[in-house]
């Protein structure tokens, strides 16, 4: 049943992670073909933003190794973006030789994940990112700038408002096209997030170059995403049946489930573009590929409604 809400936006853009950041979680490797095949029936199912994979070093995150033997085989989709993370000069050549039109550099807003994660302090990731960031532009791709721990840090605990919005600012002047805002441990509340949107807006960042990037692990992904719509925030990440979190933050938890996401939206009557009924179906099949179920509230829902 629709039943909108007022004051909330009428179309939200899904920036779907299932691909990359789901499957760089998976303890087992997921065939290239299995890859290609999952982002194909996430774009037939009506996501216009598929994050396709990473070009970091396999020793890194091995699950994506296979970086330039997939992204050909997805790269032609048509109406679909196909954004790729690039964490160093390196990483954007061999994005850049395959075509890629649109990539993603992944900052730190404390220095114990920076250091986890990077193996450098905040502002030595940042000084990195620049000419990476500067060189994309030139080269005419869309760059967008992740923010982990935004909210809160598994080392650090509490994490400043202030320091996180230093970083967002840092990405932007480097000309950053959007900001994905991480609550990579999933310990955002909804006050919470409106705070740092309205302090980030203070500061000279635009609510329409903000997207959202929630986990779940206290339940509280769809009560911060509704809280961040109400703010005006109109791209939000997720990523199909929930899967993935984060190999270097071990508290982190899967992510929001696009499926709960789409569930939600209809209910407000508000636009995605995408098909439930496919992608649940398509969900489904990837858990079958992963030998166990997807923990998305929705996806169980709805199959066992079809069972």
């Amino acid at each position: 049943m629709v039943v909108p809400a007022p004051d909330l936006p009428a179309r939200v853009r899904i920036h779907e992670v299932g691909a990359r950041d789901g499957l760089q979680n998976e303890k087992s490797t997921v065939s290239t073909e299995v890859k290609a095949e999952f982002i194909r029936r996430l774009a037939d199912a009506g996501l216009t933003t598929v994050e396709a994979t990473s070009f970091v070093h396999p020793r890194w995150v091995p699950q994506l190794a296979d970086a330039e033997q997939l992204f050909p085989l997805v790269r032609d989709l048509p109406g679909v973006h196909l954004p790729v993370l690039v964490p160093n000069g390196r990483g954007l050549d061999r994005a850049l030789a395959l075509d890629a039109t649109r990539v993603a550099v992944f900052a730190s807003a404390t220095e114990s994940f920076a250091k986890a994660n990077l193996n450098r302090t905040v502002d030595e990731s940042l000084a990195v990112f620049a000419p990476v960031v500067a060189r994309a532009k030139d080269e005419g791709a869309h760059v967008r700038g992740y923010l982990s721990m935004c909210f809160g840090d598994p080392w650090e605990g509490e994490v400043p408002l202030h320091q996180v919005v230093r970083v967002c600012r840092a990405l932007m002047d480097m000309g950053c096209d959007e900001l994905s805002l991480g609550d990579t441990i999933g310990v955002a509340t909804p006050g919470h997030v409106l705070e740092l949107l309205s302090l980030l807006n203070e500061e000279g960042v635009r609510t329409d170059v903000i997207g959202v990037h929630f986990h779940d692990t206290y339940g509280q992904a769809l009560a911060n995403t509704l809280a961040a719509l109400q703010h005006g925030v109109t791209t939000v990440d997720a990523s199909a049946g929930g899967l993935g979190g984060c190999p270097f933050a071990k508290s982190a938890t899967g992510n929001l489930a696009t499926e709960d996401l789409v569930w939600m939206l209809q209910g407000l009557g508000i636009d995605s573009g995408v098909d439930l009924g496919s992608l649940t179906a398509t969900s489904v099949w990837m858990a079958e590929q992963l030998g166990r179920p997807s923990p998305s509230r929705t996806v169980r829902a709805l199959s066992h409604k079809d069972q």
